[in-house]
C-alpha cells in the first residue's frame, strides 16, 4: 500500500508521517518513509530535514526513512520517487508513505504515484477555499483537518463539504471522506488510518490497481524518454526557437525523430 501525504507547506505532514508509522509498528508492520523537500532554484541545494522530525525511527529497522529533492522538478515528488517506492515494495516494506514537498493548487503529481491520497489542512490558512480548489481538491482520496483544535476546523469542515457538494451526483456520492486529527499529540489518527486502509482494500476489488499502474507506467516512459534525449539536442533546438529560426512543433518532431534513432 503506497499512501501520498500532501498539501500546503506548514500544514504538519511531516509530524502527521512520524505518528502514522508509530501506529502501524505497533501493529507490526513494515514502513518505508519518502520524503521529498525542495530544490533550491539558485544552488540546487535541499535541506532534507524532514527525517529531524522522526528521530523516534532511527534505531527501528522496520523503518526506513528517504529523504529526496525535487532537483528543479514541478509536481510535488521527486523524478525517482515511483522507483524508490518499488525499491521499498520489492524490499517487503507492508507499507510506503510518500511525504511531498509543501504544494500549492497544481502540484498534485502524487496522485498518479500513490494508492491512496491524504490532502492534510489546517484551519487559518487565510482563504481556506483558496487554498483547496482546483486540481489538489479533486485529487484527495481522504482528507485531513490537521490541528483540529485551533479556532477555524468547524469552518474549514464546512468549506470542503460545500465544495464536495457543487459536484455531479457521482462526485457527491463517491466524495472523499473527511477525517479530523491532531498529529502533535497523535488524536484521531488511528481512525485515519482504519479509513486508509478501506479505501485501499476497496481499491484492490475495483481493479482500480491497474489504472494506478498505467499512471505509473506513463509516468516511467516519460522519465526514461526524458533521459535518453541528449541534454545537448534540447538546448541546440530551444535556441534556435528563442531565435525565432524555427516553430516550437517542428522541434519537437524533430527531437522526436532523434528519439527514434537513439540505440
Amino acid at each position: 500500500m503506497v499512501v501520498g501525504i500532501t498539501g500546503p507547506p506548514g500544514a504538519g505532514k511531516s509530524t502527521l508521517v512520524d505518528q502514522l508509522a508509530k501506529i502501524l509498528r505497533r501493529q507490526h508492520k513494515t514502513v518505508g518513509i519518502i520524503a521529498v523537500d525542495p530544490s533550491s532554484p539558485y544552488t540546487r541545494g535541499a535541506i532534507l530535514g524532514d527525517r529531524i522530525r522522526m528521530l523516534d525511527h532511527h534505531d527501528d529497522p522496520g523503518v526506513f526513512v528517504r529523504s529526496m529533492a525535487t532537483r528543479g522538478r514541478l509536481g510535488g515528488i521527486a523524478r525517482t520517487t515511483l522507483e524508490m517506492s518499488m525499491l521499498f515494495d520489492a524490499a517487503g516494506r507492508d507499507v510506503v508513505i510518500i511525504e511531498t514537498v509543501g504544494v500549492g493548487q497544481d502540484e498534485i503529481e502524487i496522485a498518479s504515484l500513490a494508492d491512496i491520497t491524504v490532502v492534510v489542512l489546517v484551519p487559518g490558512f487565510g482563504d481556506d477555499v483558496q487554498a483547496i480548489k482546483a486540481g489538489i481538491m479533486e485529487v484527495a482520496d481522504l482528507f485531513a483537518i490537521n490541528k483540529s483544535d485551533l479556532p477555524g476546523a468547524d469552518k474549514l469542515e464546512q468549506e470542503i463539504r460545500a465544495m464536495q457538494s457543487l459536484g455531479s451526483e457521482d462526485q457527491r456520492v463517491n466524495s472523499a471522506p473527511l477525517r479530523r486529527v491532531v498529529a502533535a499529540d497523535g488524536s484521531g489518527l488511528e481512525d485515519l488510518l482504519t479509513v486508509i486502509e478501506e479505501l485501499f482494500a476497496k481499491r484492490q476489488r475495483r481493479s482500480a490497481r491497474t489504472e494506478t499502474w498505467a499512471a505509473r507506467l506513463r509516468e516511467m516512459l516519460r522519465d526514461s524518454l526524458m533521459t535518453s534525449l541528449p541534454e545537448h539536442e534540447i538546448v541546440s533546438y530551444a535556441r534556435r526557437v528563442a531565435a525565432k529560426e524555427e516553430d516550437p512543433y517542428t522541434a519537437v518532431d524533430a527531437l522526436m525523430h532523434i528519439l527514434r534513432d537513439c540505440p
